[in-house]
């Protein structure tokens, strides 16, 4: 049987090996989680979910330090980082568990005409239906948090698909989730061909994709859901940040390094494309490239590492040509722009590259950070939204009138104050538009959207 082979992502040796499941398998586990959901004498009750998450949540915690170091090996976000997301995904366990209490409906007001008389009406939620998760790479261990807790919170069955570079954490989850007493075909984990990936998606007994990944395939999948599904989606960014010339340097520059190298530059809200005011654009620049080149870049299972490897060696080859191309055309390189080893790359900063270079238009997904001078703060807001992708956005500002405008204009589904637009708590609304998204994920948000309300009408 054909197998997936998990590679370092630093060093590239193997570290695991995975047999894929075929769509005859995948097909019977879809089966049994489509009977799961329409049994309901099968259903899990609430206080049980809430129990089962509580174990999890436990054992999460116990497990902190393997779970980091599996994350940190396989998807090279430095260990440090990787800590950080284990406690995240802790704390978002947490936050579904009491999401769940939320989980209730309303009354309806009748007798508000003759029809209505002598009729009472309420709501319930009830699960949707079955969840196909597909996730991404660069958060294993908490995306599967916000994809799949939220359907066991949302008492949905759900078969989950990681990505093949990172399907441990995958793993590691959904088994304590079994040790935690969830059945197993409640929740199953698998590593698949894209065609089979596809034929659950678009199968009749599905009713909710979760998708994070390309555009590309999230949009093509979609069109591809059963009539009656319904789903949401998570693609990528080119995050800008506006700073006009009140901005507080000193605050700003440990933040847009942080925003613009975490996890090397592999998130989809990374700082990306900074638009500096001309009277502080180039102290602005000097200060970054102070912080960009102390930045300790290598082996993310070392504890010191900042700036971990790119996923894959290829990815390395993508960036380091976006530069090139980008300096060649007119850019100025200010620091970076060498491969250090072929899986990791210097953090890189350009100043005012063209504007129709891959740089300023595409997602680069890598440690590179552009920044352009101008003039005039609406024409700055202009260029940033000059992209198709919106998903979040920032200001570092003193002045009022400037934020509130950038605020106003700026395209996406948050706008950052004097913060980069890498933050995110696990509890927000988090998504984009444009071809950066649809619908709004959030632990509490997707929870909702995983399940119905079912209105009921009594007739005294």
């Amino acid at each position: 049987m054909e197998s997936v082979k998990v590679l370092s992502a630093y060093d590239q040796k193997e570290i695991a090996s995975f047999p894929f499941v075929d769509k005859k398998q995948a097909m019977e586990m879809l089966e049994k989680a489509y009977k799961l959901h329409t049994d309901r004498d099968s259903w899990i009750p609430l206080h049980e979910r809430i129990a089962i998450l509580e174990r999890a949540k436990k054992l999460v915690n116990e497990r902190r330090q393997k779970l980091a170091l599996d994350a940190a090996t396989e998807g090279g976000k430095p260990l440090k980082d990787s800590l950080v997301e284990i406690d995240r995904a802790c704390n978002g366990i947490g936050v579904a568990i009491k999401e769940i209490s939320h989980l209730h409906g309303k009354e309806i007001p009748m007798n508000l005409t003759k029809s209505s008389e002598g009729r009472m009406a309420y709501t319930r939620r009830d699960p949707r239906g079955v969840v196909i998760a597909i996730s991404a790479f660069n958060h294993p261990f908490n995306l599967i948090i916000h994809q799949v807790i939220t359907a066991v919170a949302a008492g949905c069955p759900v078969i989950v698909k990681p990505a093949k570079t990172t399907p441990i954490s995958c793993k590691n989850l959904v088994e304590i989730l079994y040790e935690a007493g969830l059945p197993k075909d409640w929740c199953r984990w698998i590593v698949c061909a894209n065609d089979v990936a596809e034929a659950l998606v678009s199968d009749k007994r599905t009713s909710f994709l979760t998708f994070i990944g390309s555009g590309r395939v999230g949009w093509s999948l979609r069109s591809k859901l059963p009539p009656g599904a319904t789903c949401a989606l998570e693609h990528g960014g080119a995050a800008p940040v506006i700073f006009d010339s009140s901005a507080d340097l000193e605050k700003a520059v440990p933040l847009l390094a942080k925003g613009g190298f975490y996890h090397a530059g592999q998130v989809c809200v990374s700082v990306q494309r900074i638009f500096a005011h001309k009277d502080i654009a180039k102290k602005l620049c000097d200060k970054l490239v102070d912080a960009a080149k102390k930045l300790k870049v290598g082996d993310p299972t070392n504890i010191e590492t900042e700036v971990g490897p790119l996923i894959l060696p290829k990815e390395v080859d993508r960036v380091h040509n976006w530069v090139t191309s980008a300096v060649k055309d007119g850019g100025e390189l200010l620091c970076g722009g060498k491969k250090i080893s072929d899986t990791c790359y210097e953090p890189t900063i350009i100043y005012n590259p063209p504007k129709d270079a891959k740089v300023s238009k595409s997602e680069i997904f890598g440690p590179v950070v552009c920044i352009y001078p101008y003039d005039n703060l609406d024409e700055a807001i202009k260029e940033a939204n000059d992209v198709e992708f919106a998903f979040q956005a920032a200001i570092f500002s003193q002045n009022l009138d400037n934020t509130f405008k950038a605020i106003e204009r700026l395209e996406g589904l948050a706008i950052m104050v004097n913060d980069h637009t890498a933050f995110r708590v696990d509890w927000m609304p988090f998504g984009g538009y444009k071809t950066s998204g649809l619908g709004v994920g959030g632990i509490g948000h997707t929870i909702t959207d995983m399940t119905i309300e079912k209105m009921f009408v009594i007739k005294r």
